[in-house]
């Protein structure tokens, strides 16, 4: 018997009665509880294909508290997000992680600050299992509100922010490294007045960049017209190496700290007739598709952003279900970070690898 388009919906009885079984044993089997044969649980899957039944949804979140989806909540505008290929590629991972563990993502964008409120109530009230939650800044609230409705969460970056009330989770990759191969790279290049554009220093990885720019250079204070902030935009790059330029014309290399900025280094380069990398060396951070379509192309340092996602979201399956997800850190060149974190876990860096191209 196979239901009818646009009939009556299958019912769980109709599949009871086409496996042989008992309403309750088809309720465990659909559900995923325990304690059901592995004959018995074949033949209820079986009425379940032939009869095309559904489960509803809401009445299975109340047998389960499940909902079957988790929140993606970005802190950026939604043009930042579809005008940044980084957001992107990180959510093509979360997504394909999610979509392999049958969990619906739910994505979340702050426009303005009216918008923590109207988030922080979805997340509160039960619609969603967990969240994920990346391009967090300084003083953002949306770890509070997190933590306040006991909503299980995995960031995306080192975090930074106080009274948290246990170890936060979260994936990253190595920052500070990566900015020390990128001006080391330079270093050997021969370059020795070398500017850095940074992205907005109420963010870690901002920070962390910095950071590495700084220890590679040997100076924890590094000459102040060499450091300009670009936003992690591409206007912002065009900006800040303009001002780099009239600050200290001098310059003979730039770090810019996303690709993004990067391209925007270099139409400010080529608009006051500055040749790359004859007179000015650069480089981005990132590797993704404005590296190799800039001119010339970047050299850059390459992070795995969706396998980051892919790991954002693996961790967060495994804390809401062991059985979902295994080895939430065992992807090539990732290393947990010592902590007591939720359920046993712990944090995940990933490596940072600089590649070389015609930019330096």
């Amino acid at each position: 018997m196979v239901s009818e388009p646009n009939g009556p919906r299958p019912t769980l009885e109709a599949v009871a009665a086409l496996a042989g079984v008992s309403r309750a044993t088809v309720s465990r089997v659909v559900n995923g509880g325990a304690g059901v044969r592995d004959e018995v649980r074949e033949r209820v899957r079986a009425a379940v294909a032939a009869l095309g039944y559904v489960p509803n949804s809401a009445a299975r979140s109340l047998v389960t508290r499940r909902t079957g989806a988790v929140a993606v909540v970005i802190a950026e505008p939604e043009t930042r997000v579809f005008s940044d290929p980084f957001f992107g590629r990180q959510l093509r991972g979360i997504s394909r992680e999610l979509a392999a563990a049958d969990t619906q993502l739910l994505l979340m964008f702050v426009e303005h600050r009216t918008d923590y409120d109207r988030i922080g109530r979805y997340l509160s009230a039960g619609h969603v299992d967990g969240a994920l939650m990346f391009s967090l800044h300084r003083d953002d609230p949306l770890p509070a509100m997190a933590e306040r409705a006991g909503l299980p969460t995995v960031y995306g970056g080192r975090p930074d922010w106080a009274g948290a009330g246990r170890p936060p989770l979260y994936v990253d990759t190595d920052n500070r490294d990566g900015a020390r191969q990128a001006v080391r790279h330079l270093l050997g290049r021969g370059r020795r007045r070398i500017a850095v554009i940074t992205g907005p220093l109420d963010q870690t990885s901002a920070v962390d960049r910095l950071d590495g720019y700084r220890e590679a250079l040997g100076t924890a204070e590094p000459d102040p017209r060499l450091i300009a902030d670009g936003g992690f935009t591409a206007q912002g790059g065009e900006r800040a190496m303009a001002e780099l330029l009239d600050a200290a014309p001098d310059l003979d290399a730039v770090f810019a700290c996303s690709d993004l900025m990067a391209n925007g280094a270099l139409r400010t380069l080529r608009a006051r007739g500055r040749r790359v990398p004859d007179d000015v060396a650069v480089v981005g951070y990132d590797d993704l598709e404005p590296a190799t379509w800039a001119d010339p192309p970047l050299t850059t340092v390459r992070q795995d952003v969706e396998e980051m996602g892919r790991l954002m979201a693996r961790l967060l399956l495994r804390l809401l279900d062991p059985r979902k997800a295994e080895g939430a850190d065992g992807s090539t060149g990732a290393e947990r970070v010592p902590g007591d974190g939720p359920a046993g876990l712990a944090p995940v860096i990933t490596g940072a690898r600089l590649v070389v191209r015609e930019s330096t």
